[in-house]
């Protein structure tokens, strides 16, 4: 292995053209099914039911910086965590994985604060349409919420992106998930929607995650609830014989 002659961080600061701080442009604006941080997966992909599009800014939404894309299943987009956004960064984070209570470096995280608030997700590339004032870029499997500032969008390329023997020990597999039951007052709401199985797959998907923060994990009589869409879900946990189920109590427009 031939290792790059190594250079002192002063003097690669002090070089000409070199900065301590760069500005983006924002490209486009997200417009998605989560309408606030909770309840929002953790993770894309966990949720295959989660739509968002994204609206493109000008001078980007042209049909010329698109061509091509079509021929895409699955993009990266670069964001801007804009509701984590701190002064501060701290080197050390409380990941939910790890239960809230033992910390780990924030490097060695998906932790929205950071020093740099910027994520990276795949998902999945529905379909681009051209409107008459710009372009809107359909998504699936998200995990941005509404007003989320887009920085790229980079196609995903299997060969090179995959990688087959890929590890990480604190995350090896998905968490378990807990089950999602409807009341029968729920259950006849639900009915009553027009896009009732597809909002059906979103909840379950969506609640499936325990998306309660862990601290409140041994509150079992809280309700708690989340905007999705144009809906005020609720739901609660419930202790059963087999373990937790989470039973969703409302959903109102």
């Amino acid at each position: 292995m031939i290792l790059p002659r190594s250079t002192d961080i002063t003097t690669l600061m002090s070089q000409k053209n070199s900065h301590s701080h760069y500005e983006f442009p924002v490209i486009g604006v997200v417009q998605s099914c989560f309408k606030e941080k909770f309840g929002v997966p953790r993770q894309p992909g966990l949720a295959p039911a989660a739509r968002a599009s994204i609206a493109m800014q000008a001078p980007y939404g042209v049909r010329a910086a698109f061509d091509g894309l079509e021929s895409c299943s699955h993009v990266w987009l670069q964001f801007v965590f804009h509701l984590s956004l701190r002064e501060q960064w701290k080197p050390k984070v409380r990941p939910p994985r790890l239960g809230g209570n033992a910390s780990l470096g924030v490097f060695a995280t998906r932790s929205p604060v950071r020093p740099a608030a910027i994520g990276l997700s795949v998902v999945r590339l529905e379909s681009i349409e051209h409107t008459r004032d710009s372009i809107l870029v359909h998504i699936a499997g998200c995990d941005l919420v509404e007003g989320t500032p887009i920085l790229d969008i980079k196609p995903y390329v299997p060969y090179v992106d995959c990688v087959a023997d890929a590890h990480y020990a604190i995350a090896s597999d998905e968490p378990p998930y807990i089950p999602v039951r409807f009341s029968l007052e729920v259950e006849r709401q639900l009915e009553a929607c027009d896009n009732h199985s597809q909002l059906v797959e979103l909840i379950v998907q969506v609640l499936q995650q325990d998306p309660r923060p862990k601290y409140q994990k041994h509150q079992p009589d809280r309700v708690y609830g989340m905007l999705l869409l144009e809906y005020n879900l609720q739901w609660c946990y419930r202790q059963r014989p087999h373990g937790e189920e989470i039973e969703v109590l409302g959903i109102h427009a």
